[in-house]
């Protein structure tokens, strides 16, 4: 073989060799470049998950607005190592919660209502502040909590079948305030009577004794935070018989829209049948 067929040979097999190398850098760079993405979902789809969890997370007594318990909580479970029925928990991994904060599940084991509320001194940080727990007085008042909201799932609460069931009144801790029973005549049988919960939001401290005692499969009576589970009126509605929803007038305001038919007289819009008085 002469020189130059050598050296046109060594010439191809380089530049073969630097077009795999390329090709395979390319893939590389690719298969990096899907991993990345496969792991930022993931790590986008896992803090979705939280944060959608965590807007139905029931919080011990004290606890701030979510937002701020969320940046203010040191995960350090002193709160949860102080309270005597094991009620709180600390979210773990692949709990699909913000991971070591506290949060109870009333279902399983509810807010006890103790009267001392341990879990809400030990706090280092004011995550669990003892003014949203305590009275006029300065002390600690566990009715002042607002863990949460119950909420009655009127379709399956089996009182509102006319079936008589007491359960979760029974076992409310602020009998006859956070939920009363209300009589009315069950027109169906015209001889019985239904005894219907109705559950009172400025009295419902959201411990979930009722959603614990609830006899039915899965409970028709549930907690929900309070942003969650209640509507918001806006400043558009006040109680004209309420002078302290009065005050949320002064954040109110108002808009005036002129029109050419605003501009005239109340008379002569009234007077005017169609354009009669320009005739």
């Amino acid at each position: 073989m002469s020189n130059n067929n050598l050296e046109s040979e060594k010439k191809m097999s380089k530049k073969q060799g630097e077009q795999n190398s390329a090709r395979r850098t390319f893939l590389l760079n690719t298969a990096r470049g899907l991993g990345l993405a496969a792991l930022g979902g993931l790590v986008w789809s896992a803090y979705v998950d939280e944060v959608t969890a965590s807007q139905l997370l029931l919080r011990p007594p004290g606890a701030i607005e979510e937002e701020e318990f969320l940046k203010t909580c040191i995960k350090c479970g002193l709160c949860v190592e102080h309270c005597p029925f094991d009620t709180l928990e600390l979210a773990k991994p692949g709990d699909n919660k913000p991971l070591g904060t506290p949060y109870f599940i009333p279902r399983e084991v509810p807010c006890y209502m103790c009267t001392d509320i341990p879990c809400v001194p030990v706090c280092p940080t004011n995550a669990l502040e003892e003014k949203l727990v305590s009275n006029d007085e300065g002390e600690l008042d566990i009715t002042k909590a607002q863990m949460g909201l119950a909420v009655v799932d009127v379709e399956n609460c089996i009182a509102f079948w006319g079936i008589q069931c007491d359960a979760c009144y029974r076992a409310c801790p602020l009998l006859d305030e956070a939920i009363t029973l209300e009589y009315s005549k069950n027109e169906r049988t015209g001889k019985h009577a239904f005894l219907k919960p109705v559950v009172h939001s400025d009295a419902c401290t959201g411990c979930g004794l009722c959603e614990r005692a609830c006899v039915t499969e899965k409970a028709a009576i549930f907690v929900l935070p309070k942003e969650v589970a209640q509507g918001k009126v806006g400043d558009h509605y006040i109680k004209g018989w309420d002078a302290e929803d009065e005050k949320r007038l002064e954040n109110a305001f108002g808009e005036e829209t002129k029109t050419e038919l605003s501009e005239r007289s109340p008379m002569d819009s009234l007077n005017d049948m169609g354009g009669l008085l320009d005739e």
